[in-house]
């Protein structure tokens, strides 16, 4: 009985699971579904964010009667959903960013750029393209910052409003 040796896996010849991982990795459902994955954890512990920033404000609530905690609670919400919209923001800009720098790079070569002049104009286009979309970003994520902490802010007034209406019908 003598055993089969398998040949070492060399760059030439890789191993099966590497193969099966690239070939998994390549389809195009396995990224959506690992973005799917990515978002509905950021989705579920946001939640879980809101429900204890929630029960926060509801144990300083119950303790002072100031608007501080409304206005801390607002901030705080605020800020971590503007923080989440420029993540997933940047998830979705990656790619399109991307793709505009590899047009950009063939359309140069395409008009006969010499290769040292292309790779300094892909250098400067990289950083022109990082800077629009760093831009945009903190712009966009700021005014999600800004819209959530405001409606957040009215949001805890109004329900604490409420709430003391109810507690003091009773």
């Amino acid at each position: 009985m003598a055993k089969e040796e398998e040949p070492p896996s060399s760059p030439m010849h890789p191993s099966s699971s590497y193969t099966f991982l690239l070939n998994i990795m390549s389809k195009r459902r396995t990224w959506a579904c690992l973005f799917l994955l990515v978002y509905g954890t950021l989705l579920a512990s946001s939640w879980n964010f809101l429900q204890s920033t929630l029960s926060w404000y509801n144990l300083q609530v119950r303790s002072s009667t100031s608007a501080w905690p409304a206005l801390y609670a607002s901030v705080l919400l605020g800020t971590v959903f503007g923080l989440l919209s420029m993540v997933a923001a940047l998830m979705v800009m990656v790619p399109a960013v991307v793709v505009t720098w590899i047009t950009v790079v063939v359309l140069l070569a395409f008009f006969g750029k010499p290769r040292r002049t292309l790779v300094v104009e892909g250098r400067k286009i990289t950083g022109e393209i990082f800077g629009v979309v760093v831009r945009i970003l903190l712009k966009e994520g700021n005014f999600v910052a800004a819209v959530c902490a405001v409606l957040g802010y009215f949001a805890l007034v109004r329900r604490n409003g409420t709430q003391e209406g109810v507690v003091g019908e009773s």
